[in-house]
């Protein structure tokens, strides 16, 4: 006879058997999301086009030339590596507008840009058997892939670099270049849009703005407050010289690059990688700059130009004896009000908020939403997990004063709807002192 058995709801089988339910003892969910993510839109020579692409550190340092095309320490990945002093992962968007593909009789540069004129294709016959070739693949004269004893191009597998013409006939060459690579004619407002419509599936603490354009970086700056504001989502913009944009999702770098080649906005890189990857319970006030760009010092030398500089929000580096350092670390926000005090202008703030708004969002969406009842259990349980997480910040001493009791939880208008609210208090680096010392 077959007997009953497997999980219960009610107490309602019919027949006889074993029904047992195995279910986890109630534990709080107290994850806190990782940082480090950088989102990137950046003119490139080489690299996947009209996509978005993540790249990590450890890719950086091993695959950089299958990647960007060149190797980890040449000079044109200087922004690059910048970046990646601090990032964890960065999410790219090769800018390019009517950009082409290198190519020549054999084989078609994997992707456009200049930077497929420098590959070039040798073909020799095979020693063993000359009715067969090799077919060796050449970055700026250095090997990067062989294939060896091919009767023909349909047998070509295409590597790294390009892709083989099936239908080219193969013949010893001592070397043809790939020619007619181009990055394309200068990147309107149009690309950047593309790339920020791109990114926005995407989830980053920070986000460049690689531009000296005006209206490229308002383009950017609409698109920061609009996601955070409208959207929800929670990163900051980092670009260079915005003007006034007073708000506490942008943060305005003014010291200009000025090392022979460097791009005025070099700083942006460091700045986007260091404000990503920055703990939530760390400030990078006095953070020192160990960027490879050499920073403009001459209007961040004295109090009264630091001083208002900070005034405007804007994200200063100042020289501090022989090294350079942030001055603050802050955004643009200055039209502070009542509701909104000046708490909002420090990033170390605004990046515990964000961490408490993405923190609270994976968790009702992934343990809650269209999971849990909407009963006093229900709500009682998701107490439980706020007030966890909140502890548990407030355990690595990025939120201080905590008072549980405090957090409330109820049922909201509709039937399936829950009201949160709470107090939380933002814990911030120490970056003042005053003293006053009695001599008895």
């Amino acid at each position: 006879m077959s007997l009953g058995g497997g999980p219960f709801i009610t107490q309602n089988k019919l027949l006889p058997g074993t029904y047992h339910n195995f279910i986890s003892k109630a534990r709080a969910f107290v994850n806190l999301s990782e940082r480090g993510f950088v989102g990137l839109p950046i003119p490139l020579d080489w690299g996947p086009d009209e996509e978005v692409f993540a790249v990590t550190q450890e890719d950086l340092q091993k695959d950089s030339r299958k990647i960007f095309g060149y190797d980890y320490t040449d000079s044109k990945l200087k922004g690059i590596r910048d970046v990646f002093k601090n990032a964890v992962t960065v999410y790219f968007y090769k800018l390019a507008v009517s950009a082409t593909a290198a190519e020549n009789t054999f084989a078609k540069a994997k992707y456009k840009g200049v930077r497929g004129n420098d590959i070039t294709v040798v073909i020799q016959a095979n020693v063993d058997d000359p009715t067969k070739f090799d077919v060796h693949t050449l970055l700026e004269n250095e090997l990067v892939d062989e294939q060896i004893a091919v009767s023909s191009a349909t047998d070509l597998v295409g590597n790294d670099f390009v892709t083989f013409k099936a239908d080219a006939t193969l013949v010893a060459t001592a070397g043809t270049p790939l020619a007619g690579g181009s990055n394309g004619s200068t990147v309107p407002g149009g690309a950047h849009q593309e790339a920020l419509d791109a990114l926005e599936a995407y989830g980053f603490n920070t986000l460049g703005c690689l531009s000296t354009e005006s209206a490229v970086k308002s383009l950017y700056v609409e698109y920061a407050k609009r996601l955070r504001d409208q959207v929800g989502a929670k990163f900051q913009l980092v670009g260079h010289k915005f003007g006034n944009t007073d708000h506490e999702g942008v943060i305005d770098v003014p010291n200009n690059a000025i090392g022979i080649d460097e791009e005025v906005f070099g700083a942006v890189y460091w700045t986007a990688g260091a404000q990503a990857g920055v703990a939530v319970n760390k400030s990078n006030t006095n953070k020192k700059y160990d960027g490879e760009f050499t920073l403009d010092m001459s209007e961040t030398k004295t109090q009264s130009q630091l001083t208002a500089l900070l005034k405007d929000g804007k994200y200063v580096f100042h020289r501090v004896g022989d090294e350079i350092r942030v001055l603050e670390d802050v955004n643009t926000f200055t039209s502070f009000t009542v509701d909104k005090n000046e708490d909002f202008s420090m990033n170390q703030v605004i990046r515990v908020l964000d961490q408490i708004a993405i923190d609270t969002a994976h968790l009702f969406n992934t343990r809650y939403l269209g999971q849990v009842p909407n009963d006093a259990d229900g709500r009682i349980s998701l107490w439980a997990d706020i007030g966890a997480h909140r502890t548990e910040m407030q355990r690595i001493r990025a939120i201080q004063n905590y008072n549980k009791d405090e957090l409330k939880v109820d049922q909201g208008n509709s039937k399936k709807s829950v009201v949160v609210s709470e107090v939380v208090t933002p814990t911030v680096a120490m970056s003042q002192l005053y003293i006053t010392t009695t001599v008895a």
